[in-house]
């Protein structure tokens, strides 16, 4: 009797898992069909995970997988920015996959930064700037300041991270922005950093920065066109909120 209750319960399992297969599912639930057919804006966040997983484990589809990921982890932003040894830990990942995805946000970001070089920035009104930055500072876990130097067509020169600092703060030297700015010769600039907290609001301190910059740059004749805080995925424009002196 026992015998014949654990070998219908194995078929059951079996029989639902059967049933979840992804293989199994209306073709327009699928990921990749419904990527190619409705485009990528339409997948969620597991969906999306699941095509970059490309499969799943035993007792769980790609889709389950991707989900029980984000669970643990709490978010993408979470997942892309998690340690090695962190993320090759997760039942289902590993260092090929660890190593695709840091080849995936590479090149996020180098594609980016030829948008932004191949379109002239207008400050904040420049959408492709604001997700350079995005990609570039949101999900580092301590406060980096960096600048774009830019031509005197507002043309991108290069993108430098200058002052590395805590959770907190960042020190920043006006003496090395001017420098750089006269290595690249540059006619003005962006300066950006980023708020691991996650708030997009300028505190009194980077009025303060950003004010001493404004002035040592005046100097030599390099505009300080904007100041974007970049706080999760939000950011934050001195130009927009009329706070450059």
């Amino acid at each position: 009797m026992l015998k014949e209750s654990r070998l219908k319960e194995s078929r059951l399992n079996e029989s639902t898992l059967k049933n979840n297969a992804l293989k199994n599912w209306p073709e327009m639930e699928r990921p990749r069909e419904k990527l190619l057919n409705l485009g990528s804006s339409s997948l969620s966040d597991a969906e999306l995970l699941a095509i970059f997983l490309r499969t799943g484990v035993k007792g769980s589809n790609v889709v389950d997988l991707a989900r029980q990921l984000l669970s643990s982890f709490g978010s993408l932003s979470a997942i892309f920015s998690a340690s090695q040894q962190d993320f090759c830990a997760r039942h289902g990942l590993g260092t090929a996959k660890y190593v695709q995805l840091q080849a995936c946000l590479e090149m996020s970001k180098r594609y980016l930064a030829e948008e932004i070089k191949e379109k002239t920035c207008t400050l904040s009104s420049s959408q492709a700037t604001r997700d350079y930055l995005l990609s570039e500072l949101r999900l580092e876990s301590r406060e980096i300041f960096a600048v774009l130097f830019l031509d005197n067509q507002h043309r991108v020169l290069i993108f430098e991270r200058l002052f590395f600092g805590t959770l907190n703060a960042a020190a920043v030297y006006p003496r090395v922005v001017v420098e750089q700015a006269l290595k690249h010769h540059a006619a003005a600039v962006i300066l950006t950093h980023n708020h691991p907290s996650g708030i997009a609001e300028a505190s009194l301190a980077d009025k303060h920065i950003t004010d001493k910059l404004i002035q040592a740059l005046q100097l030599i004749d390099v505009r300080v066109l904007d100041h974007i805080i970049v706080a999760g995925h939000q950011c934050y424009s001195f130009a927009e909120h009329n706070q450059l002196s």
